[in-house]
């Protein structure tokens, strides 16, 4: 009986915030659903985002961002990924975020877009 590979996500909280309630809410229902999850910590840059991604050859990035960053913090994570030749790794993203900017982020590249109440199943 062959064993399939557990999906493995990055959750990371880029910028300066110093909220992380919600991203480990995510984290911990994340393992419930039998993901391996790599939690970052705290005021992670992009840079140090990516490198953590492909050191820990993850499937997934999760973001979490509240200061209103998001416009710059998700898009330089596709921005540093494309550069090391990596299009492999789905990045989501969420936290307080317009949604006038949404259309802007997945046109980056972030396949979704998650905002505060959002069910923990989707």
């Amino acid at each position: 009986m062959g064993h399939e590979k557990k999906i493995r996500v990055l959750a990371a909280k880029p910028g300066l915030d110093g909220h992380d309630r919600g991203i480990k809410v995510l984290a911990s229902a994340l393992m419930d659903a039998g993901m391996e999850v790599i939690y970052t910590g705290l005021r992670q840059t992009p840079s140090q985002i990516v490198e953590t991604a492909i050191q820990e050859d993850v499937d997934v990035i999760a973001m979490s961002i509240l200061s209103g960053a998001h416009d710059y913090h998700f898009p330089k994570v596709m921005e540093l990924l494309k550069e090391r030749g990596v299009d492999d790794i789905l990045v989501i993203g969420g936290g307080i975020i317009p949604e006038e900017d949404i259309p802007a982020l997945k046109g980056c590249g972030i396949a979704e877009i998650f905002g505060p109440g959002t069910n923990t199943q989707d």
